[in-house]
């Protein structure tokens, strides 16, 4: 009996892994094709690669050197280690430009991913002319930020401006929305949730669309208010969407550059400046590339930190 069993074992192990057999042969040959398609995918993305090395790498370099070195914009310069760093941390323009872009980032991200979120609902239901209406809502997107900004101004931007207008009537006084810092600051970011929300419509609407009804259909059935339904089944449903734009919604808001500059120029008072808008003017205004450069990394290493962070939560909703 045993000499029976070990026989039909040692059957069983020749089809499936002895080397003579045919179940040997076809794992051989099996390995072998994903070998070849494992070299051929290698072949075929080694020039994007390469590109890609080319494009991103070589000004990395670069912008490594000027922000190690004491130049301008045709001069290297000495090489100052990190001493442009340390420099612009302790400069207090940086860390109030820091807080600006802190609470523009976080209006910008949450307001219009708010915004989006409710008329990406408002659009699932049967509205008339729905189609017609999400097209204009795509308008702030679609218009060029240069006619955009333009016609803020034009609405905004002096007393006799339209808005103010309707505030002095209103017998409200009149508001200096681009003259007063701390008005100046809630345009620009109310200006940027005005921008940007279409994006944020659009992600939400396409997640939106992957939920099946009958989800909805069931929580009812069960008892579930609209309130359970919106917090228990469609936020959990749409989360990995979510994070995801508010990933590109983070890098978006922190190197917003035309939105302030074009509205605002960073002032009054710096009230609206950025770290893109320092960088800006440090480089280009101020002549000082290490600094600049410095600002710059210092923003890119602040954004990779953020998208990991938020990169882990995708990872962690797509197990749940």
């Amino acid at each position: 009996m045993s000499s029976t069993t070990t026989q039909s074992g040692l059957a069983r192990a020749r089809k499936g892994l002895a080397p003579g057999g045919p179940g040997g042969g076809s794992l051989n040959r099996k390995s072998k094709l994903s070998a070849q398609t494992s070299r051929t995918f290698f072949w075929l993305l080694l020039p994007s690669v390469i590109l890609l090395v080319l494009i991103h790498g070589y000004p990395l370099f670069q912008a490594g050197i000027q922000a190690t070195h004491d130049g301008n914009l045709i001069q290297t310069g000495d090489f100052v280690g990190i001493q442009n760093f340390q420099q612009v941390l302790s400069s207090p323009a940086f860390w109030k430009a820091a807080q600006f872009t802190l609470w523009f980032t976080i209006v910008g991200v949450f307001g219009s991913w708010a915004v989006g979120l409710g008329l990406a609902l408002l659009l699932r239901t049967r509205i008339p002319a729905g189609g017609t209406f999400k097209v204009l809502l795509l308008l702030p997107w679609v218009v060029p930020i240069v006619v955009s900004s333009t016609a803020w101004n034009w609405l905004v931007a002096t007393p006799d401006s339209l808005v103010p207008s309707i505030f002095r009537n209103l017998g409200l006084g009149t508001p200096l929305f681009l003259a007063d810092p701390s008005l100046a600051a809630a345009t620009v970011m109310v200006f940027k949730v005005w921008v940007s929300f279409p994006f944020m419509m659009m992600m939400i609407s396409a997640a939106l669309a992957s939920v099946d009804n009958t989800v909805y259909e069931a929580a009812s059935m069960d008892g579930a208010s609209r309130w359970q339904q919106f917090s228990q089944i469609t936020l959990p449903l749409i989360a990995r969407s979510t994070y995801i734009s508010w990933i590109l919604m983070t890098i978006f808001c922190v190197n917003d550059f035309p939105t302030i500059y074009l509205l605002t120029g960073g002032g009054p008072v710096d009230a609206t400046t950025s770290l893109v808008v320092l960088a800006y003017r440090t480089v280009f205004q101020d002549f000082a590339t290490g600094p600049g450069v410095a600002i710059a990394f210092l923003m890119t290493l602040t954004l990779v930190v953020v998208s990991v962070i938020l990169y882990r939560q995708i990872r962690k909703s797509s197990v749940e």
